[in-house]
């Protein structure tokens, strides 16, 4: 709490002193709060849930899955963003970071290469260039992440060259960096990862992406080559019917001299009653029988296909409570009691200024 105090009196005492200047009028603040309540059937004794979820990662408990502030500065040539964070996305998610570097959900600056061309180079911590879901719930379809999020990275660090044409229908951005969801770069690991994501939006209501990694997780010595491949389309087909299907497919070592590949299908079906009700529907499989990505240390590694339903209600544009009910079916015992399912009931109320 300290860190997101002094973030705020750093950011925002210029501009009491100095009042609606040149540099206070293209800086936007905003903020994010998401309180959650979720109960796992399987009764976890330590209140965590299962080790592959980093999101409404507490049971039987009233929590904060994220909170967030941050501020943007955009004058059209050079642009920056600074977002801290507290909660347990942040516990969880970024307890193998540096601890100054665990409170940070994007520092980046950018620098426009281009008078005529939307063309724009930025250097810092960001959101990941992968996958259609983001830390912030909100903004997701569905209220828990799905399997393919919580296993692929939500943030990333180094350089990213961007190009979006001028009816925005087509971007391009070509990325050099630390490794897969790294901040600070790994010890023994020297070899840079780099990646690339492609969006076409040929019409208003669809659009393609492709992102990609290549890169390397694992110490030099290994020589270790991973190659991860993310596709997905959001197709509006009416006001009120939508859908998203993604697929995500990986390949890295898993023995010293052997490859093996992971792989996971998702769909999501979403409903708008009208602007203040909306319920979805996912259906996913996550196969990672080598355990590159998710270990279980069991036969079949990790094999789950989830199915989960949510309600949503806007009480207002910027406050929303939501309900999602959630099933996992495992080939092997992975699960509290070693069980091959769980169940789970996950509510929150958050806020979006």
């Amino acid at each position: 709490m300290k860190v997101i105090v002094s973030f705020l009196f750093v950011v925002l005492a210029p501009i009491f002193l100095f009042g609606q200047n040149e540099v206070s009028q293209k800086l936007v603040f905003s903020s994010y709060v998401d309180m959650y309540y979720s109960y796992d059937f399987s009764n976890p004794s330590n209140h965590d849930k299962a080790d592959f979820i980093y999101n409404f990662k507490r049971h039987n408990e009233f929590n904060a899955n994220l909170l967030l502030v941050k501020a943007g500065y955009d004058d059209k040539k050079v642009r920056g963003n600074l977002g801290l964070m507290l909660g347990n996305y942040a516990q969880y998610n970024l307890n193998t970071e540096p601890p100054w570097a665990q409170f940070v959900y994007e520092a980046n600056l950018g620098v426009k290469l281009s008078a005529e061309h939307n063309l724009w180079l930025d250097a810092g911590i960001f959101p990941s260039h992968i996958g259609f879901e983001s830390a912030i719930s909100a903004d997701c379809w569905t209220l828990t992440r799905s399997l393919v999020a919580e296993s692929s990275p939500y943030y990333e660090t180094g350089l990213k060259l961007s190009y979006t044409n001028q009816k925005e229908k087509l971007s391009f951005a070509l990325l050099v960096l630390n490794g897969w969801q790294k901040i600070r770069k790994p010890d023994y690991i020297q070899k840079p990862s780099c990646g690339i994501q492609v969006s076409f939006k040929p019409i208003e209501r669809l659009l393609l992406n492709y992102s990609n990694f290549l890169g390397t997780d694992q110490a030099d010595s290994l020589k270790a080559f991973r190659s991860f491949h993310n596709l997905y389309l959001q197709y509006n087909a009416t006001q009120k019917i939508a859908f998203i299907w993604g697929f995500d497919i990986g390949s890295d070592k898993y023995q010293p001299k052997n490859y093996g590949i992971w792989y996971s299908p998702v769909l999501i079906a979403r409903y708008a009653f009208n602007d203040k009700i909306k319920i979805a529907f996912r259906t996913e499989h996550y196969n990672d029988k080598h355990q590159i990505i998710i270990p279980t240390n069991t036969t079949n590694g990790f094999q789950v296909t989830g199915l989960s339903a949510n309600l949503d209600y806007n009480i207002t544009p910027k406050a929303q409570v939501r309900l999602e009910g959630k099933r996992y079916k495992s080939k092997d015992g992975i699960f509290n009691h070693h069980s091959k399912e769980n169940y789970s009931l996950t509510t929150n109320l958050s806020l979006k200024i």
